[in-house]
């Protein structure tokens, strides 16, 4: 009897570890991104989704041949982002991103490495993952 309410404690402890904790390295970013090559692109916020695992950061901005297109930049996950929050950024807000290109440059992805804001001198700048 005493053994398996050490199981059962154990298993209770181990579970509610595991749901608290958050999930580290479950994909690889060299895989997806340059991680040794940064753009930077300069346009207009179209969506902020700031969640977990990872916020986006849709802009709309032109691509190296000038057309406008939408970029999606993932950053890191929502409560590990000091000094941002669900309103920190707005449709509308004109914003110059840095980041880590995607591999597939068709994708118009870029890996957070800085944001800025320049109508209220906002910026952030780090790493994530």
């Amino acid at each position: 009897m005493r053994y398996k309410f050490r199981a059962f404690c154990a298993s209770t402890v181990l579970t509610v570890m595991a749901a608290v904790m958050p999930a580290q390295a479950h994909h690889s970013f060299p895989a997806t991104y340059h991680v040794d090559k940064t753009e930077t692109i300069q346009g207009t916020v179209v969506q902020f989704l700031f969640r977990n695992p990872h916020s986006f950061v849709h802009v709309m901005a032109p691509d190296k041949s000038g057309k406008m297109v939408t970029w999606a930049v993932e950053w890191g996950a929502g409560g590990a982002l000091s000094g941002v929050s669900g309103d920190t950024l707005k449709p509308g807000d004109k914003v110059i991103v840095t980041g880590n290109p995607a591999r597939d440059a068709s994708s118009h992805r870029l890996r957070m490495r800085s944001i800025e804001r320049p109508s209220d001198g906002w910026k952030w700048s780090g790493t994530f993952g």
